[in-house]
């Protein structure tokens, strides 16, 4: 079977899902990918994470007096360009769900060599009406072929938002970013978190509202500690402007 995709693959090429160009001789991915996963070897030269000492930021970008969990860490091993500038996109809206699982991939497997372990792993939930629209989320995905590599488990749907919000990409001010996540997450009733280390992860932070709200309702479930995950942002850009 696979010497029959293989030849089907080589006659007919498929279209690279990050850029859309068609891969050249050269664009073979040398380890093991999602199914139905065609890259081209322009796109993969891209990955290129960040120095290993510049991966652990603050999590918010505009710090707030009174913030509770003022230390909240985010761990942020890629910059907002190149491959994921296109990748993100791509697997937000262009259906491309098997992106969000190589992005896993790649993110589980510097997690790993990072020593980032937790007792548990938990996505950024969507709402109800994207994830309909959608079809999935990529944050969930990502964060569960992650959780995979590193051994940790990975469960769902700890997180439920209480209200939908806009797209945070859509508002350009730090202030009303973090009004429109203000209080749109909150743990289900039945997880019991005490004394549990637990890792939020999304695919993109910007200026940290919506994972420091994620860890905030993970605090409040009485989660011991709590490390924001994403796998770019601006932040890795040492001249970067806000997404």
């Amino acid at each position: 079977m696979n010497l029959i995709r293989e030849a089907v693959d080589l006659l007919l090429p498929h279209n690279c899902c990050v850029c859309g160009r068609f891969p050249d001789a050269d664009g073979h991915v040398p380890f093991e990918v999602p199914e139905n996963f065609h890259i081209c070897f322009d796109c993969l030269s891209e990955l290129v994470p960040g120095a290993v000492d510049s991966r652990f930021y603050p999590c918010l970008t505009d710090p707030f007096e009174g913030d509770p969990i003022p230390s909240l860490l985010l761990y942020l091993p890629f910059p907002y360009k190149g491959f994921f500038e296109k990748a993100v996109p791509a697997m937000k809206f262009n259906s491309h769900p098997e992106l969000a699982v190589f992005s896993g991939t790649v993110l589980g497997s510097l997690m790993k060599k990072d020593g980032v372990t937790a007792d548990l792993v938990v996505p950024v939930p969507l709402s109800a009406s994207r994830l309909k629209e959608r079809g999935y989320n990529q944050a969930a995905l990502i964060a569960s072929q992650a959780a995979a590599i590193c051994g940790i488990p990975c469960l769902e749907n700890v997180l439920v938002r209480t209200r939908d919000t806009l797209r945070q990409t859509e508002i350009y001010d730090n202030a009303h970013r973090s009004m429109n996540v203000n209080g749109a997450f909150k743990a289900d009733p039945s997880f019991v978190a005490e004394g549990l280390k637990v890792i939020v992860i999304d695919d993109v932070a910007t200026t940290g509202n919506t994972l420091h709200e994620a860890a905030a309702a993970l605090y409040e479930a009485g989660a011991a500690e709590v490390l924001c995950c994403a796998l770019a942002g601006n932040r890795a850009l040492p001249d970067a402007e806000s997404l």
